[in-house]
């Protein structure tokens, strides 16, 4: 077993130095009177001679073992940093794109959705290419709207039509002059639709179109307006 304990060893390295720094100057012929506190010092310390000659290699490898172990420690918390801002890096780089690509995707979605309301809009019928009839049923008169209002719209559209006349094209409003499946008021304002206004369901039907459609943008969109106010 060595002289020295695991603590020893740093302190057996460090005070060699000076040990071989006093033989040294008295080698060299200076004269230093040896004080009480370098006695003392000498007394409390462990000199390199002290330490048997088989453990003195052990002193200098624990010695060289804490540096390499302090340098290690350093490098470790050096990297871990460089580590970290790497990828707080990368994170806004990736939020970055991940927002990107959901503003491609709405845009995408969006654009889908304008092109599919002009298909729908272009598939729809024309008001004049319905039959002229002297009278037409509700059912007919539904079956009209079907072909002339896009399909996503349909259902907004039928909800005012029951509620402003319950598909009845000659509804007259005996307290003032709204007139047909819309009530517009006055019932002449249909004729930007056509001269036969007041007996052709499909006039009445592409006139209400556009007037909800330059109104408030399109029928779902009156409807929420009617359902907040009873009218549109």
């Amino acid at each position: 077993m060595s002289r020295i304990s695991v603590r020893g060893l740093a302190v057996a390295s460090a005070t060699a130095v000076t040990a071989v720094g006093a033989v040294t100057g008295v080698a060299s012929g200076s004269t230093a009177p040896a004080s009480d506190d370098a006695e003392a010092t000498a007394s409390g310390s462990t000199l390199l001679a002290d330490i048997p000659a088989g453990a003195q290699a052990q002193v200098q490898t624990a010695s060289l073992t804490q540096q390499a172990d302090s340098q290690a420690i350093a490098a470790d918390a050096t990297a871990k940093k460089d580590a970290e801002a790497a990828a707080r890096k990368q994170a806004a780089k990736d939020a970055v794109a991940k927002q990107q690509a959901a503003e491609k995707a709405e845009k995408e979605a969006k654009e889908r959705k304008e092109a599919e309301k002009v298909a729908s809009r272009s598939a729809t019928r024309d008001a004049s290419s319905f039959t002229v009839k002297a009278s037409y049923t509700a059912a007919e008169v539904q079956e009209m709207a079907r072909q002339l209002v896009p399909a996503d719209q349909f259902a907004c559209f039928s909800r005012i039509v029951d509620h402003e006349s319950s598909w009845n094209y000659q509804a007259d409003n005996p307290t003032s002059d709204a007139y047909g499946l819309m009530q517009a008021l006055p019932g002449s304002k249909m004729s930007s639709a056509g001269a036969d206004w007041a007996t052709n369901p499909a006039t009445q039907i592409k006139w209400g179109l556009s007037y909800m459609d330059g109104r408030y943008g399109s029928p779902c969109a009156a409807w929420n307006f009617w359902q907040a106010n009873n009218y549109y």
